[in-house]
């Protein structure tokens, strides 16, 4: 089966949609189709210079190009888990704690998956190895978000509790257990909702794509059951860590809570 070409009248095409919805809020006075609009072109722009950048990188297939487009992604990401918290620990901790575990379980994954699983000629293969770092850090650096902010709305919130649990003697991770199984399951539920709903209730984007491209079916599913399984483990490491971590800084070595290292952003 030849995969589908798309053309420029084609894409224009499906911008109509867009135009479509922007025209209407107008009508309804709505007030969002100057962000529909400017949103559109944005998307327009960056995937086309990425698209770009990436034909580029592929033909090149350096080992270091490859290590330096991955290090731009992780530290891109990390900055956006720091901008999602509207409470935030002080200082290096603020970026360190979130970037840390999620650049830690992605390299990890994206590793164990190139070497094991896919195992592409040669296995840095920039056309394989980015790609892969990028979905999974997508899934990681949402898990790391819910996880953190969860953290630090629910100890604030149950600050007296917390408190009084470690009085009666229980140690900072017996005290802040509720909080942190909490967190770890808020940070997983995209994912959760993910794997409960592929295939039942919606056809996951990978496999959608690949069934477009012309892949068998089968071999698309399994391609994104595989994903999914890398996916999960991501987000689960990711949020793991980035709970324990968090329950670690905001305590002290007398298991005191340390409240003190957070701040509020207004």
């Amino acid at each position: 089966m030849t995969p589908l070409q798309l053309s420029l009248p084609e894409l224009a095409l499906a911008a109509l949609l867009i135009v479509a919805a922007a025209a209407l809020s107008w009508a309804l006075r709505l007030g969002l189709q100057r962000t529909l609009l400017i949103s559109a072109v944005r998307l327009v722009v960056q995937l086309v210079l990425v698209g770009l950048f990436l034909r580029q990188v592929f033909a090149l297939s350096s080992p270091w190009l490859t290590a330096l487009v991955v290090a731009g992604m992780l530290t891109a990401a990390t900055f956006e888990v720091g901008s999602r918290q509207r409470r935030r620990l002080a200082g290096f901790w603020h970026l360190g704690i979130g970037g840390g575990t999620l650049s830690v379980a992605t390299l990890g994954i994206a590793l164990f998956a190139l070497s094991g699983s896919l195992r592409p000629q040669p296995w840095y293969d920039p056309r394989h190895a980015i790609p892969l770092v990028g979905i999974i850090l997508g899934t990681a650096m949402n898990a790391a978000s819910l996880a953190l902010n969860q953290v630090f709305a629910s100890v604030t919130r149950e600050r007296a509790a917390i408190e009084a649990r470690l009085a009666l003697g229980a140690d900072r991770y017996t005290a802040l257990g509720g909080v942190l199984r909490r967190a770890l399951y808020t940070g997983l539920i995209p994912t959760l909702n993910q794997m409960a709903a592929a295939g039942i209730i919606t056809l996951p984007g990978i496999m959608t794509g690949q069934i477009l491209a012309g892949m068998d079916p089968l071999d698309a599913a399994r391609y994104q059951i595989l994903l999914m399984f890398l996916l999960t483990a991501a987000g689960f490491a990711t949020a793991l860590g980035a709970v324990w971590l968090s329950a670690w800084r905001l305590t002290d070595e007398r298991d005191r809570l340390r409240l003190d290292r957070l701040r509020t952003e207004d």
